[in-house]
């Protein structure tokens, strides 16, 4: 039997029409299981944990290592010469991760400067060493992510091919991608074809359409064979909603309880309630 899939909400893109602390009551509301967000670094993880049990949350996902935001940085982890503030910030995520439950630590790869493409690429590869060491043993593991040109340009990890080429390094046990279906469509890869021939390979989804990154149905990504290569594989990791809501964010949810009632149906399926 397949687990019923994890609806998580990025509330870093979602629900910002709310104070944080509000988002968790709201995702709950609309039948979110998970949450996840970015940047953590100024919460206590009681005051989380407590908005998790409060609410019937899991955290699927932190995002680390960003390096300096108002510098415009976008991550540590393939800048050379940064490797013992990326180790230092990496062991507070993973502390953090740990006393929320999150089962995945996510250290973001960086604009490595011009012409050290080289050193960055070895640089990564240590940071990343560094990590998957600190998570061994622990219920929490390390997850890249592509993140294409358009989005970030320069951004040191910018394709699914380079992505799988460096899980290949560490093995998918160790160390995870998040697919997202706007980067994909972005750089020419079909989500449910690519999801369909490499579903070990994922250990969380962000859903957007493509080109505009907002809501399913705004865009071109035809979201029902994606659901459909998922139920395939039998994905069992969460669904993260990582996107742009072209109105406020539950007008923009539409879509989520038809989701949901298709997962609730094939898990009806699986018990063997069919006729």
């Amino acid at each position: 039997m397949t687990a019923q899939p994890i609806f998580s909400a990025h509330t870093g893109y979602l629900f910002k029409e709310l104070p944080f602390e509000e988002r968790f009551e709201a995702a709950a509301a609309v039948g979110f299981d998970a949450v996840e967000h970015p940047y953590l670094e100024t919460f206590e993880p009681a005051v989380i944990r407590g908005l998790l049990k409060k609410h019937r949350l899991r955290f699927a996902q932190l995002s680390c290592a960003f390096g300096d935001l108002a510098m415009g940085e976008k991550g540590l982890a393939a800048l050379p010469g940064r490797q013992s503030e990326f180790r230092a910030t990496f062991d507070s995520a993973l502390e953090f991760a740990l006393a929320v439950d999150a089962p995945y630590v996510h250290p973001m790869a960086g604009v490595p400067p011009q012409g050290s493409d080289a050193d960055a690429g070895s640089v990564y590869l240590e940071n990343l060493h560094f990590a998957v060491q600190r998570t061994a043993g622990t219920p929490a593991k390390v997850l890249i992510e592509a993140i294409s040109e358009r989005s970030v340009p320069g951004y040191a990890l910018s394709t699914l091919e380079q992505a799988c080429r460096v899980q290949d390094v560490f093995g998918p046990g160790n160390l995870s991608l998040l697919f997202d279906t706007f980067h994909a469509r972005a750089t020419g890869i079909d989500p449910a074809q690519w999801i369909a021939e490499n579903a070990y390979r994922i250990g969380h989804i962000h859903i957007a359409d493509h080109p505009g990154r907002q809501e399913p149905g705004t865009g071109t990504i035809d979201f029902e064979p994606v659901l459909s290569a998922l139920e395939a594989q039998s994905f069992q990791g969460a669904i993260g909603f990582e996107f742009t809501p072209s109105a406020n964010t539950v007008e923009s949810l539409t879509f989520l309880a038809a989701w949901r009632a298709r997962s609730e149906i094939r898990r009806w399926h699986e018990r063997g309630h069919a006729r």
